[in-house]
């Protein structure tokens, strides 16, 4: 897969240093999206400490070879829970947000990973440097939410 399903084209250059997430259009807030599917996996929160584990059980939407939502724009209809992210959202979820993920690293005031495709100009990238679910995902329906621990997995960074 060598198509970019997010329109990244005429995109001010590095838009992402000098613009604050907050003052981004709608397109300059999708183009963020690195499309790791990482944001799809299921996650386990510990009630006394807040930490949040990622198991390797996807949303019942997420395509594991695309590592994209197969119903984005109707995903509510199946999923009412979906958190829709935004900037005025963002400081609620951050924290159950994957480690890589460009809105956690930019709400952090951290950088952009290279392989991020805004920087290295391909969507494959995330998938070359093994920092997608692509190929290893399990389908929530398949798998009992009571044995959803025994799939806990380290973030793949």
């Amino acid at each position: 897969m060598n198509e970019d399903p997010i329109d990244r084209s005429g995109l001010s250059r590095r838009f992402w240093e000098h613009k604050p997430l907050t003052r981004m259009t709608q397109r300059e807030w999708e183009a963020l999206c690195d499309g790791c599917g990482k944001c799809c996996l299921n996650k386990l929160e510990d009630e006394d400490t807040g930490t949040v584990a990622l198991t390797r059980i996807a949303c019942r939407l997420l395509d594991d070879a695309t590592c994209r939502c197969a119903q984005y724009d109707i995903r509510h209809q199946f999923v009412p829970e979906c958190i829709v992210l935004k900037p005025e959202n963002l400081d609620s979820h951050a924290y159950w947000m994957p480690e890589t993920c460009a809105y956690r690293l930019l709400w952090e005031g951290k950088p952009l990973f290279d392989w991020h495709p805004l920087i290295s100009g391909t969507p494959e990238s995330v998938h070359e440097a093994g920092v997608s679910v692509r190929g290893w995902t399990l389908p929530e329906f398949e798998i009992p939410e009571e044995e959803w621990e025994d799939h806990i997995i380290e973030e793949p960074t």
